[in-house]
């Protein structure tokens, strides 16, 4: 991928096993949102090239809903005058939901229920605390029901119970059999959560499981940028 004459991210190869919860991790301006965008199919990208499922990502992404890109919580309006219930249910649009048998309702029932939201879905958004606010909006990214979630800082300013919280919480949609890809600038104690570690710098520095990505960064005298 490339900003002008110059790339963004180069000489990334890696792929994620279905039903895994993998971190990607690397500090501010590493390309962590740009690598989640390209995957979604939001930005293009100028060489290589990304399956899903063994499919090209222009098919597989036109044919049906593989998957959903949870933001940044900072690039939301909290203060928007709309439900909980309301900002799941715009997941929906496009009517991409994997069992069209389902009355949405039912699938937006669903997410919130996954997330532990099912008691504030009449919420207002601007009264939800910051670990409310993150499931809140994975519940967006689930009610479509794909497969594959990519999360953007879902970890980001939340207190330790929250973000305990929420690692559980995508810890139990792994042993459901989703694939999650979830980025962070901040890693400390909570990279044992993850089955496997991408570290990310405008390049891949290591990848595999938590114990053999601080075994590499050691060998190559490598720090984690960020850690807790």
């Amino acid at each position: 991928m490339r900003r002008g004459q110059h790339p963004v991210l180069e000489h990334l190869t890696f792929a994620l096993a279905a039903g895994s919860l993998t971190a990607l991790v690397g500090p501010n301006g590493a390309g962590k949102s740009t690598l989640l965008q390209a995957i979604a199919g939001q930005l293009p990208v100028a060489e290589g090239r990304i399956a899903i499922d063994g499919e090209p990502q222009g098919a597989a992404l036109k044919r049906r809903a593989r998957l959903a890109l949870m933001p940044q919580r900072t690039e939301m309006a909290w203060h928007f005058p709309i439900t909980v219930r309301a900002l799941v249910a715009l997941g929906l649009m496009g009517g991409n939901g994997a069992d069209r048998s389902q009355a949405p309702c039912c699938q937006v029932d669903g997410a919130l229920q996954r997330v532990g939201l099912q008691d504030l879905a009449h919420r207002r958004l601007d009264q939800l605390s910051g670990g409310q606010q993150q499931r809140a909006l994975l519940a967006r990214a689930l009610v479509g029901q794909a497969p594959l979630l990519l999360l953007d800082e879902p970890c980001a300013a939340i207190d330790p119970p929250a973000r305990t919280a929420l690692l559980a919480v995508l810890a139990q949609l792994r042993d459901a059999g989703l694939t999650l890809l979830v980025s962070s600038h901040d890693w400390g104690s909570d990279l044992e959560a993850y089955d496997r570690v991408l570290v990310l710098d405008r390049h891949l520095l290591a990848q595999g499981t938590p114990a053999q990505v601080r075994q590499t960064l050691g060998e190559l005298r490598l720090a984690p940028h960020g850690c807790g």
